[in-house]
């Protein structure tokens, strides 16, 4: 199958929340969609307001498969998870193009608020 979509995607707008008034927690995912035959090779890069940007964050998309990264659970090299209560912003680069979309879940307040958009794909 033809191979739709990008190499490097940006979301400028992301914040784990570490409050949740629900059964489910607040969490935000990064939807990969890969129609390549090859597999996606994910790297991703934070950056922050007042500290260094993360680069040690990974994860693959197998070819023909989409993949929800979920934010709240994936570790660093270290092993580590995501901060959370702190703003952010991602640079998605991918060894072969894919789709990327955004989507957040605020359990915040008892009232569930679900946010998606697309990412925004860089032209190469």
């Amino acid at each position: 199958m033809k191979a739709y979509g990008k190499k490097t995607w940006l979301i400028a707008d992301n914040y784990l929340n570490s409050k949740s008034l629900n059964d489910w927690n607040s969490h935000e995912a990064v939807c990969v969609l890969n129609t390549s035959e090859v597999d996606a090779e994910i790297k991703m890069t934070l950056f922050y307001e007042d500290m260094d940007a993360k680069n040690d964050v990974v994860s693959l998309c197998k070819a023909g498969r989409t993949h929800h990264i979920r934010m709240d659970k994936i570790r660093d090299s270290k092993g580590e998870l995501l901060m959370r209560d702190v703003p952010y912003a991602l640079l998605i680069e991918s060894n072969t193009p894919i789709v990327v979309q955004y989507s957040r879940l605020d359990t915040s307040r008892r009232e569930l608020a679900l946010m998606t958009t697309m990412a925004y794909p860089i032209e190469e």
